[in-house]
């Protein structure tokens, strides 16, 4: 039986790579989110689905989510925009 998946040093590579700046895709995805929100205003079904995106996001992240919560739960587009512009300065 095998142990598990073998990758060259090259993959493993491309793999360590992605989870070293797995915080900064997650706030850029985020930021892609928050765009697309501020066009969907006016259609609930899809803002619903974009909020459950930005929480997905959050969960796969290093990004410290307590700052989120609060901005989640209130599903505040505004401060959610706000919290992602200061986080991706840092």
């Amino acid at each position: 039986m095998g142990t598990g998946r073998e990758y060259s040093s090259y993959q493993r590579k491309i793999i360590n790579r992605y989870y070293d700046n797995i915080d900064t895709i997650v706030v850029t995805r985020l930021g892609e989110i928050v765009t697309d929100m501020a066009l969907a205003v006016g259609d609930e079904k899809k803002l619903a689905r974009l909020w459950k995106k930005a929480e997905q996001a959050l969960e796969r992240g290093k990004v410290e989510s307590a700052e989120f919560a609060g901005v989640i739960e209130r599903q505040d587009v505004e401060a959610l925009a706000r919290l992602v512009t200061s986080v991706s300065k840092r």
